[in-house]
Order: structure tokens, then C-alpha cells, then sequence
């Protein structure tokens, strides 16, 4: 972590000279947004839709975006090529800045604060794409406009935590008992009749960049796709599960709160989906 180099308002920086203001409204009020990008084979992956997404957060909250896409490109592609990363993430954050303590935003004329750096993380050959993921399921506890990708994770990190404690990789949040998201990732079953389904887009949960790039594959592949409510007891009677997100691509589920799932391995249609979208990603 220490030769780390990171990206903080307009400077690339060691990781321990990297420091960022008591007062920084992201610290004191988790007033600002995020986004992670995927790294394979040293290239960014479907970025630009994530950069769309980040700008989308932004301007839903009042925050100016500091940043066009292509000097978002380039940062990102410095950032990477300084960290000699093949493989992992880039995470970025913009908040509302720098400013005395108060509720109401502060003028316009105060920057936004940016800082950006890598994780090395095996994104393509994941060990456990192999096994398959077990998850839990818990309440959706978070604010009504999930579809904005706030740093305010707090719900979140006890569903992680939940996830933990349980020994699993991930937990599934349920609301009204039906599935919403992953505690980081969108979730997907595959019914009896071979039928991909997953929640449609609202304020109700994130609109995940991968979630969009396998309904694309799944839909140039002839697959029956459904945007629809799935319910926890549709998902412990599914034939596969699996979930989506930057870091994950396409992770089979085998076990949903200690049931099984279908076989409980890894099922051909994820397996399937999970090769094309490697495919997709190496080639974008």
C-alpha cells in the first residue's frame, strides 16, 4: 500500500501524502458520489459507461462534474499506468468539498474534492466464480434513492458485515420480500424455463453498468429475459442465481440463506454468461 500512487485534486501522490481536510463534506456528511471501474489485462473495462453513470450521480445531488470524460479517461489511464495495474479496480470519488461545518451546501465557487487509486483484485479468473458464491439475504434499511451512487454505505456495510459473519460472499437486501440488490452487486435468477430475471430499473436500486452489458449479451444471445420483482422464495426455488457488479463480472450463486440453489454448483447459463462477458470485457 505504501508505494501506492493516488490521484487527489489535480496531483498524483504517494498513498501517505495523500490527505484530505477535517472539513471535507464527504467525511462530515457523506455528501458526495463514486464510481469503480474494472481493470483487465491493464484496460479499462465498459468504461464509459461508468463515467456516464458518475455524471448522472453527480448531477443528481447538485454536484458539478470537475472533469470531462476524456480527462476522466485520461487520469484513470495514468493512475493505472503509474500503478503498473493489470488487474483490479479504480475507484473514484468526487464530494461537495471543503467548507465549515453546515447542512446547507456551501457556495458555489468551492471545489469539489477528487481523489482516485487502484486495488489489485483478480477480476476475470475469480476462484470462487468456480464454486460458486453463497449468499444471505437481510432488510434493505437504506434511503429512497438508491439509483444515485452515494458514499453513504453505512446500510450497506452492515449487509457486508451480515454477509461476513454468515461466511458468504454476499448478501442479497429484500424489501416488501422481494429481492432489491446485492449489498454491492445486482441480483439475477434463472427460473425453471430457463428465463433470466432481475428487478427493473428505478429509484429502488442501482442501475448497474454490468447488470446493463449481460441483459445486452443475453439478448444478442436469444435468452428470455424479464425485468420484473423477484421474491425470496422465487430465488431459493431457482435453477441458477447469480449476481453482477464491477468487481464480480457474472458470480454464480450455489446457496441463498443455506438452501441450495438448483444443483448447487455453478449453472450453465451463468457459466455462459460469465465467458461471454470476459469475452466483452477483454475486447473493450
Amino acid at each position: 500500500m505504501t508505494d501506492r500512487i493516488v490521484y487527489l485534486n489535480g496531483e498524483f501522490l504517494p498513498f501517505a501524502q495523500a490527505r484530505i481536510p477535517v472539513m471535507d463534506r464527504g467525511f462530515l456528511f457523506a455528501d458526495g458520489i463514486y464510481e469503480v471501474s474494472a481493470v483487465l489485462d491493464g484496460k479499462l473495462v465498459d468504461n464509459a459507461a461508468h463515467l456516464a453513470r458518475l455524471d448522472r450521480s453527480l448531477g443528481e445531488i447538485g454536484i458539478r462534474n470537475p472533469h470531462s470524460l476524456e480527462e476522466w479517461v485520461r487520469l484513470e489511464t495514468e493512475l493505472v499506468a503509474r500503478n503498473g495495474l493489470a488487474e483490479g479496480l479504480v475507484y473514484m470519488q468526487v464530494t461537495r468539498g471543503v467548507y465549515e461545518r453546515d447542512f446547507a451546501f456551501p457556495p458555489a465557487d468551492v471545489a469539489p474534492t477528487v481523489v482516485m487509486f487502484t486495488q489489485a483484485k483478480k477480476v476475470s479468473a475469480n476462484p470462487l466464480a468456480e464454486t460458486g458464491a453463497k449468499v444471505v439475504t437481510v432488510e434493505d434499511i437504506r434511503w429512497k434513492r438508491r439509483d444515485i451512487k452515494s458514499v453513504a454505505l453505512l446500510a450497506q456495510v452492515l449487509a457486508k458485515q451480515a454477509a461476513a459473519q454468515a461466511g458468504v460472499a454476499e448478501a442479497w437486501m429484500v424489501e416488501d420480500g422481494a429481492v432489491t440488490e446485492g449489498s454491492s452487486s445486482t441480483a439475477f435468477i434463472v427460473t425453471k424455463d430457463r428465463t433470466l430475471v432481475t428487478r427493473p430499473l428505478s429509484t429502488a436500486l442501482l442501475p448497474g453498468i454490468t447488470r446493463a452489458a449481460v441483459l445486452r449479451l443475453a439478448a444478442e444471445s436469444d435468452l428470455r429475459v424479464e425485468e420484473r420483482l423477484f421474491s425470496v422464495e422465487e430465488a431459493y426455488a431457482a435453477e441458477e442465481a447469480f449476481y453482477t457488479s464491477a468487481s464480480a463480472f457474472v458470480m454464480p450463486v450455489v446457496e441463498i440463506d443455506g438452501r441450495t440453489v438448483g444443483a448447487g454448483r455453478p449453472g450453465p447459463l451463468t457459466r455462459r454468461l460469465r465467458a461471454l462477458y470476459v469475452e466483452m470485457a477483454r475486447a473493450s
